[in-house]
């Protein structure tokens, strides 16, 4: 079978024949219909995660596809995947046939595509937890939400006006504007950042690009607000000042999905149904399987929109 190999951190990743797997106790056989290219991935193949598998590895940490072979799941049943040490303690999902944790497999709905099953799981359960458990959003609240346009802003947006919230997006551009729901108040980035927020004031920040963007926003939140970190693709180090935070009193909140992942994953059913009726929509982008040093590049470039998928060279 064809499955993508990694021979060293940094190193390009190369579509190369190996064996097939075979079923064991305690793991299933999936054959693949798509994989995800996710942050983790790449932060894995930097050598900046926790733990790596060994290498020459086959990197991938979710996927749906149909079950071949199990001792616990049907023959035939389409499945997602994520987590339970794919791509992180052992080879993972961008290979034709997956060999998985049966704990790792979810049942996938008829009517979402294979594409949105691989992608859904990381940015629809981040967005949903970050609002129910960690904000716990109510009704009639406003929110600001940096990085709209990418997989997680995008979902919590979504969510949010769902929720009966008052959303207000910041974006960067004139397009980037006209992609979002018409229920949401727009700010387009300026050269001067504060500036662009000077009109805002929210009792929730939705943080999903860190740096100077977050600092900036922070300023926005009331008194007594709250504001969920999640992600730091504009950068990873925030300088406060204390005095002036003390003052302000606003909830900084992680969000740590690898803590909340049983949290997760009991949503998954509730956000597959959403996908499947039209409730939620979350863009994807396919590549073929020998393109996933390209895959790794589009998602690294700021200003990309939805998750990238992996899908078998036909």
């Amino acid at each position: 079978m064809k499955a993508v190999r990694v021979h060293a951190f940094n190193a390009a990743p190369v579509l190369e024949d190996v064996a097939e797997p075979q079923q064991r106790p305690g793991r299933t056989i999936v054959r693949m219909e798509a994989a995800t290219v996710g942050h983790i991935d790449r932060t894995v193949w930097r050598g900046s995660f926790l733990k790596h598998p060994p290498f020459p590895y086959t990197p991938g940490v979710e996927a749906a596809g149909v079950v071949v072979a199990s001792a616990i799941h049907a023959e035939g049943q389409r499945v997602w995947l994520r987590g339970s040490g794919l791509g992180t303690l052992f080879d993972g999902t961008w290979c034709e046939f997956i060999d998985a944790p049966d704990e790792a497999l979810g049942v996938l709905p008829d009517a979402v595509p294979a594409t949105i099953g691989a992608a859904f799981f990381s940015p629809c359960t981040s967005a949903w937890v970050a609002l129910r458990e960690v904000a716990h959003l109510r009704a009639g609240e406003s929110v600001l939400v940096t990085g709209a346009t990418g997989a997680v802003g995008s979902l919590v947006v979504q969510l949010a006006l769902d929720a009966g919230a008052e959303v207000t997006v910041l974006v960067s551009s004139a397009e980037q504007a006209a992609a979002m729901p018409s229920a949401a108040k727009v700010v387009v980035l300026l050269d001067e950042l504060p500036a662009a927020l000077e009109p805002v004031s929210v009792d929730l920040l939705v943080d999903t690009v860190g740096g100077p963007i977050l600092a900036a926003a922070l300023t926005r939140v009331r008194p007594g607000g709250r504001a969920v970190l999640i992600g730091y693709t504009a950068g990873n180090s925030l300088a406060l000042d204390i005095a002036h935070f003390l003052q302000r009193d606003v909830a900084l909140l992680p969000l740590n999905m690898f803590r909340r992942e049983a949290v997760g994953r009991a949503a998954a059913p509730e956000l597959l149904a959403r996908l499947a009726d039209g409730r939620l929509k979350l863009d994807v982008q396919p590549f073929a399987l020998d393109e996933a040093a390209t895959a790794m590049d589009w998602i690294s470039r700021r200003g990309h929109r939805g998750r990238a998928v992996l899908v078998p060279s036909r």
